[in-house]
């Protein structure tokens, strides 16, 4: 029988094939309700910064993700790139119009239990098309063994947007959520509740898996946007945790079966100006974001100085390596990665 070409069961089993994002032809996504509540609920529609992605930025990220490709490749991970798609296109439904946004976080789009592949139903219309530069993959995959399915597709009203921005998840009227929502412990899932994922959305999920996993909802602690910059699950047992969102309280139940540890505060986050920032989409907690190569090697930010350590403290080695404009693209190590293959087997970790 020939080697399962998708199988990834948890964040941390030893990586052996890895999508990488590409960030040519990006820009930011256009200004409409979607957008505004997922990345800029606190600007008005005329603030949202639009156009491409300035030029050296694009430069920067790619030389960077070629780091960074290399060093995988390095460690004996195989690596694949989506290609480079016309995001200034327009594209539109009978309700709206939009052009596209990037390819370069396959985290948000796709999400990868066992041996399934699912396209998830992003919040935001410029992503409505993200999938199709993945789509030679993910019939290879589909060719190869693997299952591959999509979400229901999600129509996007306004109506879905027209929420209270001080806690601004999309209304319960049809299942909404990202990819990077999630995070994959096993048989059991954390789902967050935020800007990029309704309650409705984690209740697909469950429905979808089955009797055999479990979603755990997480409320009211983050509605920025993605999990990956708030948890961060080392191995089993031990998870980083972001200290600004999550303390006893707020910890989800079953994670207090586990040895926590908490993030140090975020270094070198003056690096950028003012005018810098007002086009970034990450928070400043972006590189937090860390992508496990196995149990025992991590990728980190190599300005966090203070975060590497405590990493390699508790008995994880690093490689050091660094996104220059993770903040203005909004995605880090984890993000800008879809894991398509670890080794390990789908086990259950908690009670």
């Amino acid at each position: 029988m020939s080697m399962r070409k998708v199988w990834s069961c948890n964040e941390w089993d030893p990586l052996e094939e890895v999508i990488v994002g590409n960030p040519l032809g990006a820009r930011f996504p256009t200004a409409d309700p979607s957008t505004r509540l997922a990345e800029f609920p606190d600007r008005s529609m005329e603030e949202i910064p639009q156009g491409p992605f300035p030029d050296w930025v694009i430069e920067e990220t790619e030389q960077d993700l070629d780091t960074f490709v290399a060093a995988l490749e390095q460690a004996g991970v195989t690596v694949r790139r989506p290609d480079t798609w016309p995001h200034e296109k327009e594209f539109s439904t009978v309700d709206w119009r939009s052009q596209g946004y990037y390819n370069y976080c396959p985290r948000d789009i796709l999400l990868v239990i066992g041996d399934t592949i699912i396209e998830t139903p992003c919040v935001i219309r410029s992503r409505a098309q993200e999938t199709f530069s993945y789509r030679k993959m993910l019939i290879d995959y589909l060719k190869s063994g693997a299952k591959w399915y999509s979400a229901p597709q999600p129509m996007l009203l306004d109506s879905l947007f027209d929420v209270d921005l001080e806690k601004p998840s999309p209304r319960n009227d049809e299942p909404v959520f990202d990819a990077a929502n999630v995070l994959r412990l096993g048989r059991d899932l954390i789902y967050l509740v935020s800007a990029t994922g309704n309650e409705f959305g984690g209740r697909w999920l469950q429905t979808m898996l089955g009797d055999d996993f479990r979603v755990h909802f997480l409320k009211d602690v983050y509605y920025g946007s993605h999990i990956d910059s708030t948890f961060v699950a080392l191995r089993p047992g031990l998870v980083l945790c972001n200290p600004a969102r999550i303390n006893d309280e707020t910890l989800p139940e079953i994670l207090k079966q586990w040895d926590v540890i908490y993030s140090p505060p975020m270094e070198n986050t003056g690096q950028h100006d003012a005018e810098y920032l007002n086009k970034s989409i990450g928070s400043a907690w972006i590189d937090m974001n860390l992508l496990s190569i196995g149990p025992d090697l991590v990728v980190v930010d190599r300005d966090q100085t203070e975060l590497i350590k405590l990493v390699e403290k508790n008995g994880v080695d690093v490689l050091p390596l660094k996104l220059r404009h993770s903040r203005m693209m909004g995605g880090g190590f984890h993000c800008v990665t879809l894991d398509i293959r670890r080794r390990g087997s789908m086990e259950r970790y908690f009670d």
